[in-house]
């Protein structure tokens, strides 16, 4: 049993770029083989439905994006280039398309098994990428539409607030689109290149 506490769903409610920048500094937990996987979130992007045409939400209502428009704090996972997965958690109010992906975290605990789930000669590269950190922490689809708040196998929990002026902000990777809607730590090893 871990001692970590999730955040309430109260949390997520407020707008992507606001739940963004508060996600840094957070514990991202996922209990696994016995062990708890812990890394503080470093790096996101935030994304929005109907004015963002990066978000998948751009367009309505799919078979891929239905969750974004579900109860805030909700795992939205996803599957790119047909093998890595990438974990969102569903924000604002229920019904408004708005998720944050969780884009670098900071290995704190669970290391051993983290590198068994994938091997790396740095522990810099372990989880400094979306993949990257699902692969480590045994993060699939399975978890699509999994309810962060409940506080078991996968959530997102307290840990320090990030002052503003430690939070950079910058254009999303890979997406055309210019607004600065990825934030990260300033100095953190751990950020995505």
């Amino acid at each position: 049993m871990n001692c970590y506490k999730p955040l309430p769903r109260e949390f997520y409610k407020e707008h992507a770029i606001l739940v963004a920048k508060k996600l840094l500094g957070k514990i991202l937990i996922r209990e696994y083989s016995g062990t708890t996987l812990a890394g503080k979130i470093v790096e996101v992007e935030a994304y929005r439905g109907g004015d963002d045409p990066a978000s998948h939400a751009y367009r309505g209502v799919t078979r891929r994006n239905w969750v974004m428009w579900g109860k805030p704090g909700t795992a939205y996972v996803y599957v790119i280039y047909g093998l890595h997965f990438c974990l969102n958690v569903v924000v604002e109010p229920e019904g408004v398309p708005a998720a944050v992906l969780i884009r670098a975290v900071e290995p704190l605990e669970g290391l051993d098994i983290m590198l068994m789930n994938r091997p790396v000669k740095h522990i810099r590269d372990l989880t400094s990428g979306p993949a990257k950190l699902t692969k480590a922490f045994n993060i699939d689809i399975k978890f699509n539409g999994w309810d962060l708040t409940l506080g078991k196998e996968l959530f997102i929990a307290w840990g320090e607030d990030i002052p503003e002026d430690n939070i950079i902000s910058s254009p999303r990777i890979g997406v055309q689109d210019e607004r600065p809607w990825r934030f990260y730590i300033a100095g953190n090893q751990y950020v995505s290149g």
